[in-house]
């Protein structure tokens, strides 16, 4: 394994901070809270008791403070997988490498990285404004299949596989689940779930404006193969924080069922009780 990294492979910015996050190791807390608009990070923060970081470059923007006595902090992500492969990245670079010498660290630490966010269902059981944990996801975006060693099955995975029935999008597939082992700050969610990331908002997702999505089923073929509900990021937060040793929930907030036509009829009262949830439970 090469220890000493090249500067084209970890860019840093002129005061030594990650390229794109715009972040020095001490401005990270341990426990970070994930969103996708930066819209949102202020609405985040607003509860913490202190707030000693904000920074932004692009559409990366982050807080960093105390809640209840422990640090915590809150970044935006932006939208899709892409960004995800950068942000992630970068996170792991900011505690388990050493920026000055860009040597990886002899201790490694895992980061508790929790996606907070709003979806759509495909489950005509599930309602709206209710709370729904990722357990098992699947990616239709193909970014892991970019990294080595990359390697995850279970049941649902299996299952998925064989009955999927669209021989152009398969190769692209990718599983992965929870951290197990800090789901439990999520216990009393309404619904548990399998997700489906998509590469995009329209015909990844059924949506059909001038151009044709591929079928007009698809939602319902997912619902049949045991997906719940769909979003754009969580398989590539899953499964990179699987090969980097970091543990990671995602919790969306349904907003939307798309097999009962039905939308929260206020978004933003939904988006405010998800934030409320979500801190009460990982900050004890």
């Amino acid at each position: 394994m090469i220890n000493k990294l090249a500067d084209s492979e970890l860019v840093l910015n002129d005061d030594g901070s990650v390229y794109h996050l715009n972040l020095l190791p001490e401005d990270l807390a341990e426990k970070v809270i994930l969103v996708g608009d930066p819209d949102r990070v202020p609405k985040v923060s607003k509860y913490f008791d202190t707030i000693d970081v904000k920074k932004n470059k692009r559409e990366f923007y982050t807080h960093t403070g105390t809640l209840r006595g422990e640090r915590i902090t809150v970044m935006s992500t932006g939208i899709g997988t892409e960004n995800i492969d950068i942000v992630m990245n970068e996170l792991d670079a900011l505690v388990n490498i050493d920026l000055k010498a860009k040597e990886f660290k002899t201790d490694h630490k895992a980061l508790e990285l929790f996606r907070l966010g709003t979806c759509g269902s495909v489950n005509p059981d599930i309602e709206v404004n209710n709370m729904l944990v990722t357990e098992n996801v699947v990616g239709l975006d193909g970014l892991l299949h970019f990294y080595q060693d990359y390697q995850f099955e279970n049941e649902f995975s299996k299952n998925f596989l064989e009955k999927f029935p669209y021989a152009n999008i398969k190769p692209m597939l990718y599983f992965s689940d929870w951290a197990k082992d800090i789901s439990d700050y999520y216990a009393d969610a309404k619904y548990r779930g399998n997700t489906a990331t998509f590469p995009g908002f329209y015909a990844p997702q059924g949506r059909q404006l001038r151009l044709k999505a591929l079928d007009d089923q698809f939602l319902e073929t997912l619902n049949d193969l045991g997906v719940s509900n769909f979003e754009m990021e969580t398989s590539a937060i899953y499964g990179l924080s699987k090969l980097l040793g970091h543990k990671a929930l995602t919790v969306n907030c349904v907003i939307a069922n798309r097999r009962r036509g039905e939308f929260a009829s206020d978004h933003h009262a939904s988006e405010k009780m998800m934030i409320e949830w979500v801190l009460e439970r990982i900050i004890k």
